[in-house]
């Protein structure tokens, strides 16, 4: 493992964060074409902005010899009592990626390492994060740093009247 320092992100890091975010998107578009657009990439690229502005929310990365690496856009989540749930606090890790150049050498680790003990410093009692099913190296690394399945989003086609049509 090589050194890796993780921090909360300086504004004028974001660029070098969304450089590793568009990566990430190219996974997902050729992971489910069918959902994600390879021309959205210019919609979604100011959101890091938007995340980092925000009062319960925050970006996270992983710096190795002075170059962003790896990043997590995560939201501080209080969700109140409600007639069906118990009080909900927990971070959401809402996106996370290592650059494809310096996969594998502890950066995403030290990452979920440090949300966790800031998490846990902050007062909440756990992260939680959603992934989508056809990145199992995602899922293999999930697991090994502790992550648990818990809930499973589900989907099935149906024929329209417009298919039938064509």
């Amino acid at each position: 493992m090589e050194n890796v320092i993780v921090r909360y992100a300086k504004r004028e890091e974001l660029e070098a964060v969304n450089k590793i975010r568009k990566q990430v998107n190219e996974v997902h578009v050729k992971g489910r074409p069918d959902i994600f657009r390879e021309d959205g990439w210019q919609f979604i690229e100011p959101f890091v902005y938007t995340r980092f502005d925000e009062e319960n929310s925050g970006v996270v990365v992983a710096v190795m010899e002075d170059e962003i690496v790896g990043f997590a856009v995560i939201q501080y989540i209080l969700r109140p009592e409600s007639p069906y749930n118990k009080e909900r606090k927990y971070f959401h890790i809402e996106e996370f990626g290592v650059d494809e150049n310096h996969r594998r050498k502890g950066a995403a680790t030290a990452m979920i390492d440090f949300i966790k003990e800031d998490a846990k410093n902050r007062g909440f009692h756990r992260i939680e994060l959603d992934m989508w099913e056809f990145n199992n190296s995602a899922l293999a690394f999930y697991e090994s740093v502790g992550l648990k399945t818990f809930r499973r989003y589900m989907e099935a086609y149906v024929e329209t009247k417009e298919a039938d049509k064509a």
